[in-house]
Parts: structure tokens; C-alpha cells; sequence
């Protein structure tokens, strides 16, 4: 099983523990569930990325490539590996209030990656076509 899968099966255990009870074979659902993460991610590191930059260097290349890995990763675990809000359990009322703020803020964080990520690629695109 990946880390993909790991963290997954984790989360699932922690956050939804009647739900996970009800896969029949836990290790071969998350270890295809993060092989399916794993493909996701790199699918959507290489859209996140974007063209190379004319003139950029290697060091740049590498940085935007780490953070579109980094931004891919988030999205696929909230999307993909992490319990929906109707599977959640309901255990105590500040445990649910904790994992509200935190699914919360995990939205939050995306929308703020992706909206960067697109001002970036403008801004790239700009420079691209004054040079």
C-alpha cells in the first residue's frame, strides 16, 4: 500500500470508523484507492505546472514543479482519500465542531492554491507574450 493509501485508510479509521467497518477487505480497497490517488495526482501535478517558462531557470522549473505537486496532493486527499462530511461520525459535539473547522479550512486552503495557481499562469502567460 502507498502513502496515498495509508493516509486514507488513516483517515477513514479515525474520522469514520463505522464506515470503514463496512469494507470487506480494507488493505486491497485502500491500496487500490491509493494507487487510483497516486494517478490522480500525477495527472493533475502536470495540468497544475503549466508549459515551462521561456527563460526560466532550472531552479524555478523545479520550484513550480515541487509546488504543483505539493498543491496536486492536497486537492486529491480532500477530493479523494478523506471521508466525506455524510460519513463522518458524530461522536462529541467539539470533536465535530473541530473536524468542521478543519474540512473548513482544508476548502479554504484549496480555493486560496487554486486562485494563486491561476494568477500565476496568467502572469506567466503575460510574460510569454510580451517576449
Amino acid at each position: 500500500m502507498n502513502t496515498y493509501g495509508k493516509f486514507a485508510q488513516d483517515t477513514w479509521q479515525a474520522l469514520a470508523p463505522s464506515q470503514y467497518a463496512l469494507i470487506p477487505d480494507p488493505e486491497a480497497w485502500f491500496t487500490d484507492l491509493g494507487k487510483q490517488a497516486e494517478t490522480a495526482v500525477v495527472n493533475l501535478m502536470m495540468q497544475l505546472e503549466g508549459p515551462d517558462i521561456k527563460g526560466g531557470t532550472y531552479l524555478e522549473k523545479v520550484g513550480r514543479i515541487n509546488a504543483a505537486k505539493r498543491q496536486a496532493e492536497e486537492i486529491i486527499r480532500a477530493e479523494m482519500l478523506t471521508p466525506q462530511q455524510e460519513d463522518l461520525e458524530d461522536e462529541e459535539e467539539d470533536e465535530e465542531d473541530s473536524r468542521d473547522v478543519y474540512l473548513e479550512a482544508s476548502r479554504e486552503m484549496d480555493r486560496i492554491y487554486r486562485e494563486t495557481l491561476e494568477e500565476l499562469h496568467q502572469e506567466e502567460m503575460d510574460r510569454e507574450m510580451k517576449q
